[in-house]
């Protein structure tokens, strides 16, 4: 017996049937969530106009909202106010937002001052604007985001219901030209392709503080973020993973709802803020963790078995017909979820940027092992 071309088997079956099962998981994780976002039909909701309070927190952001925060007053709305939380900032924010209250009676102004003793986070700021917000709908953005209509607070609004507490909406960035554009926004569509079909799901686990709406007496009974108090990022994903349930929880993404952000110019940038933000998952619950982690790693060992089947010559074309037939059935699924999302330019670069972010995400994981943690700006 030839012990070179039975090692060589042996490795290939191996390497076949790690191949095969991590394509069935991938197939399952499409079929039975992803398609749900990728199909689905808003379904028809009585009017519903409570009055709202927007919140935006603002670090040194004069900028930014000299150019957007006249968007966010365009909304068409019977009763809304806007809670800008003036974040200890020391460029011209608190000069703008005084001149800009004079035009706008329901802007509301809350400042925090620097502490020479005490430096504080996000959620300070967040906690701070929700309990100055006079009303029970909180509808939360940023500083950088514009929303992409008129009636992005009317249609985020409409879904809260008694049992309705929390609105997932869509946090898109601006396109550019370049392929860091595209990776940072295909990065996006992908977040927002697992947390609104999980949702979808009855598993919701997370939204984006970009374009996140939920009840102000949730807040409080959850006791708003002192379970993760100390953690820098969550403000908006953990307070979700903490205080979703099966019922509670509804998704708005027609393309009047989405918000627009302004987006890393830079590959430092982005890699930056993606540190912080992925810093957040070890603290999702059990069930949130073990349906991302198999899903993450069934595209490992996908891409790694492929490979060294092909490079074993292990039935090479059952192989590539498998890795084709996969690849069919995610465009058709990011076709149609591209589409609903308004970002249909990235479809024919799916597999490139896919393997791009494979690379990317280990780096980031391995640099937060090493390097300081980045705060709230």
């Amino acid at each position: 017996m030839d012990w070179s071309v039975f090692t060589k088997f042996s490795f290939g079956l191996v390497a076949f049937s790690v191949f095969f099962v991590a394509l069935m998981v991938q197939l399952w994780y499409y079929f039975a969530y992803f398609s749900r976002l990728a199909f689905y039909k808003k379904k028809e909701v009585q009017e519903n106009t409570p009055p709202a309070s927007i919140i935006i927190c603002a670090r040194n952001e004069d900028d930014n909202l000299v150019e957007f925060l006249p968007r966010i007053f365009e909304q068409e709305y019977p009763e809304f106010e806007v809670v800008v939380v003036n974040d200890c900032s020391y460029d011209n924010t608190a000069d703008f937002l005084k001149e800009f209250a004079k035009k706008h009676d329901n802007l509301k102004i809350v400042t925090i001052k620097e502490d020479e003793y005490y430096s504080h986070g996000k959620k300070v700021a967040l906690m701070m604007g929700i309990k100055g917000a006079t009303h029970e709908h909180l509808l939360l953005t940023d500083a950088d985001c514009k929303p992409n209509s008129k009636d992005w607070l009317r249609s985020m609004m409409q879904h809260f219901s008694n049992e309705t507490e929390i609105v997932l909406g869509y946090g898109a960035y601006e396109k550019k030209a370049g392929f860091l554009n595209k990776l940072i926004r295909f990065d996006t569509f992908m977040i927002a392709l697992q947390f609104l079909s999980f949702s979808l799901a009855r598993k919701t686990y997370m939204g984006t503080g970009r374009n996140l709406a939920y009840k102000k007496s949730l807040f409080f009974k959850m006791k708003g973020f002192a379970s993760h108090y100390y953690i820098e990022s969550g403000d908006d994903d953990l307070f979700v993973n903490e205080a979703a349930t099966k019922q509670n929880s509804k998704i708005e993404v027609s393309v009047d709802t989405h918000t627009i952000s302004k987006v890393k110019k830079t590959f430092k940038g982005w890699f930056r803020q993606k540190r912080r933000h992925i810093t957040t998952f070890k603290h999702y619950n059990a069930g949130s963790k073990f349906r991302l982690m198999a899903m993450s790693m069934s595209q490992y060992f996908f891409f790694i078995s492929f490979i060294i089947a092909l490079i074993l010559q292990f039935q090479p074309l059952v192989v590539l017909s498998l890795f084709a037939f996969r690849l069919l059935i995610q465009i058709i699924i990011f076709n149609k979820s591209m589409k609903l999302l308004a970002e249909k330019d990235l479809l024919f670069l799916t597999p490139i940027i896919e393997f791009t972010l494979l690379i990317v995400y280990p780096m980031i994981s391995i640099s937060n092992m090493f390097m300081k943690k980045n705060k709230w700006k």
